[in-house]
């Protein structure tokens, strides 16, 4: 009763202060959001972005007065809109080894098992839900020929790390197991996923790789994905510190929200503090500005100073989970990147973690992986949860999902 009761309050205080929060969202996206020509369809991203950002800051607002949490406010602007009945798929909800899932397959009975993709949904891991990609999840299963399992893990920070990796490997190992029960051929699995669900995918594939007594992972598909917390001085840090929807500041307050830690550490994290100088020299190698390729760089880089120059023992106490190997899948070592399978990798230009994916590309191919990359000119992060939403969708969005569906579909 409680419970509902202030849910009641923040309803009403939500809608009573609203209309003044979008006005301010709207002067803010126009003073921080830099949206370069080549970007297409601009009058929408800038909505979408105001959108964002009132509800960021609703949700700062109603978390001073006690109501919710700005993780809560999100989920609610992001969880999507539901969809009509699909003629031509079953969906069902259930639960792998107790972690929920949607099952997305056709109604056509196959000569053979299908291949299978599970994928992680993004959300910076505090917001997202496979609702929120319902219409992408449906478009794979039809037109990529596989049945798709989406897997509803917790988030953060009520659902604290690392139990969202814990949760995505149940789930996946789950159906390695029991393939053959969900009419899945479990050579053929692939494992997917967006923005933190990448990262989520990435680790998850690079767990697999060395056990023996389960199928192979067939491939990964991985759509601009975060793979490093190490260094957020990068070049397409720098250039897109201010492309929607999501910025460089953002990144480092999401970090923040997801491991349950104050936002005051957001400067420090943008200036690589909590990285210790020995940890730097050890994954240089693999994570520095200058692996970049320069037509990359066109649109400016200025290389940083090491992070030892700017060191804070409190800041690494306070954040050491983001150099672990959950959270560093692009520093795993050589013995785990060249058993990995088959990838499909994509990046767009505009967007802060361009760079974590060139530089998994890069180290992808020196191992001898298998690499279909994906580069969209004129892309920006996040777009893809608009995919066939109308009068809100993109046609970047449309390209996302073609080219994952021509992947899996190829596979």
């Amino acid at each position: 009763m409680r419970s509902l009761w202030k849910r009641l309050v923040c309803l009403l205080v939500g809608t009573a202060i609203y209309p003044a929060i979008f006005l301010v969202s709207v002067i803010i996206q126009y003073a921080q959001t830099s949206l370069p020509s080549a970007i297409e369809q601009q009058w929408k991203l800038r909505f979408c972005q105001t959108v964002f950002i009132s509800g960021i800051i609703l949700g700062i607002v109603l978390e001073e007065l006690g109501f919710s949490s700005v993780p809560e406010i999100l989920r609610i602007f992001t969880n999507g809109i539901p969809t009509c009945r699909d003629p031509a798929l079953v969906i069902r909800d259930q639960k792998f080894d107790g972690v929920p899932v949607r099952i997305y397959s056709s109604k056509t009975v196959p000569a053979t098992k299908r291949k299978a993709m599970v994928y992680f949904h993004g959300g910076c891991g505090i917001f997202g839900s496979y609702d929120a990609y319902e219409r992408f999840l449906r478009h794979v299963a039809k037109e990529g020929d596989a049945t798709v399992i989406a897997v509803g893990y917790g988030v953060g920070p009520e659902n604290p790390y690392p139990n969202q990796h814990a949760e995505c490997l149940k789930a996946t190992i789950f159906l390695l197991k029991h393939a053959k029960d969900y009419g899945v051929d479990s050579s053929r699995v692939i494992i997917s996923g967006d923005s933190f669900g990448g990262l989520l995918a990435a680790h998850v594939c690079q767990l697999l790789v060395d056990r023996r007594d389960l199928p192979k992972v067939h491939a990964q598909a991985l759509i601009y994905p975060v793979l490093q917390g190490l260094d957020m001085t990068l070049p397409s840090y720098q250039q897109n510190c201010r492309s929607p929807i999501l910025w460089r500041k953002l990144v480092a307050f999401a970090c923040c929200r997801y491991f349950n830690k104050p936002t005051s550490f957001v400067n420090g994290l943008l200036k690589n503090s909590h990285v210790p100088e020995a940890t730097w020299l050890k994954y240089q190698k693999w994570v520095d500005g200058s692996l970049i390729p320069e037509e990359f760089k066109v649109r400016g880089y200025t290389p940083q100073e090491p992070p030892g120059a700017n060191f804070s023992p409190q800041l690494y106490e306070e954040m050491k989970m983001m150099l672990t190997a959950p959270c560093l899948p692009l520093c795993a070592d050589d013995g785990v990147i060249s058993k990995l399978p088959r990838t499909f990798l994509l990046t767009c230009e505009f967007d802060v973690l361009r760079d974590d994916g060139l530089l998994y590309v890069k180290r992808l191919t020196d191992n001898r992986v298998p690499v279909t990359w994906s580069h969209i000119e004129n892309g920006v992060h996040g777009v893809l949860v608009f995919f066939d939403y109308r009068l809100l969708s993109f046609t970047l969005a449309n390209r996302i999902a073609r080219d994952v569906s021509e992947f899996i579909r190829d596979l």
